[in-house]
């Protein structure tokens, strides 16, 4: 049997924990403008529509998490302005613990202006962070990560990162990272990492060559189990010690891009907990992010578990019905 048709952490369902994942990182309010393509530089121009949603990285996998019926909790911090509520209500609605959370004072919770061209869903992304939004390395530490049987983080501050998943590894359970960009102060918190799930644009700047599957072989040598490069339209391609898996995207029609990537990871986070494989559990990530595209906002289609198997069933790659 290949690493491949292993379950990708096999003690995943053993000893209880208070929760089933721990997310540390980012949340927004993201501002949904839709605008077609190009947007030419002077120009003034009506927009379609325009809408205040619930966002940001690791919060929104939380909260696919908890629509899958984990039990979640979620540490970050958020200004004391009525965009805080906006971004933590969702997360409360789901029964995620948020003791975790730290309010600022006099500064704006993180915010994002998103262009969605409504031909095609695609957006572009203009964001904003107070540098008091910033998590510390002691405040990642004392989330209370050995509660979790699974930590999900993103890249945005590594310190803090590298500092909670050092505590991931002393209570052994495994660690998921969303990185959009490479940068050498990543490097300590890649080889604390089980499962990196990257971005296109981090493999363009991961390797000398901006080789995909080097940037694949790269992440396996700094300590993966399973390295995931996402691919936006073209699915997703990961790798293990002894195969390159491929996954197409999911056929939908696509309303809204946002988001669909932190779908995958919360996604991807529930299989492992599951004791899935490798191709079944990139299948199920690529589904439910292909679900969440139908509906605008990085948070609007995130699929309960009912809805995500219906999709899977009707869904076939190949004949592949794992």
């Amino acid at each position: 049997m290949s690493d491949a048709e292993h379950p990708l952490w096999p003690h995943a369902g053993r000893g209880e924990r208070r929760f089933d994942v721990l997310g540390i990182g980012q949340n927004a309010l993201d501002r949904l403008c839709s605008v077609r393509s190009p947007v030419v530089p002077g120009e003034k121009r009506s927009l379609p529509s325009f809408e205040e949603r619930p966002g940001g990285q690791v919060a929104t996998a939380v909260l696919t998490c908890a629509r899958l019926g984990l039990r979640c909790a979620y540490a970050g911090r958020v200004g004391d302005d009525s965009a805080a509520e906006a971004v933590l209500a969702p997360l409360r609605a789901a029964g995620v613990h948020l003791d975790g959370v730290e309010v600022i004072p006099e500064t704006p919770t993180q915010t994002a202006v998103i262009l969605v061209d409504p031909d095609d869903g695609e957006r572009t992304i203009l964001w904003h962070r107070a540098p008091a939004l910033h998590l510390t390395p002691a405040a990642a530490a004392g989330a209370g990560v050995e509660s979790a049987r699974l930590l999900l983080l993103d890249a945005a501050d590594p310190e803090a990162a590298t500092a909670a998943a050092q505590c991931a590894g002393r209570a052994g359970i495994p660690v998921i990272l969303d990185a959009d960009r490479y940068d050498a102060a990543l490097d300590p918190l890649l080889a604390l990492v089980d499962f990196p799930l990257v971005s296109r644009q981090f493999a363009e700047t991961f390797s000398e060559t901006g080789c995909v599957r080097e940037t694949l072989r790269g992440l396996l040598r700094a300590g993966a189990r399973l390295a995931v490069v996402t691919l936006g339209d073209r699915g997703a391609i990961a790798a293990t010690g002894e195969e390159v898996i491929e996954i197409p995207a999911a056929p939908v029609s696509a309303v809204d891009t946002t988001g669909a990537g932190d779908v995958f990871h919360g996604a991807f986070a529930w299989a492992v907990l599951d004791g899935r494989a490798a191709r079944p559990a990139l299948r199920i990530a690529a589904a439910a992010a292909a679900l969440n595209c139908r509906a605008a906002g990085a948070q609007g289609g995130i699929a309960d578990r009912a809805a995500l198997e219906s999709f899977l069933q009707s869904w076939r790659e190949d004949g592949d019905r794992s």
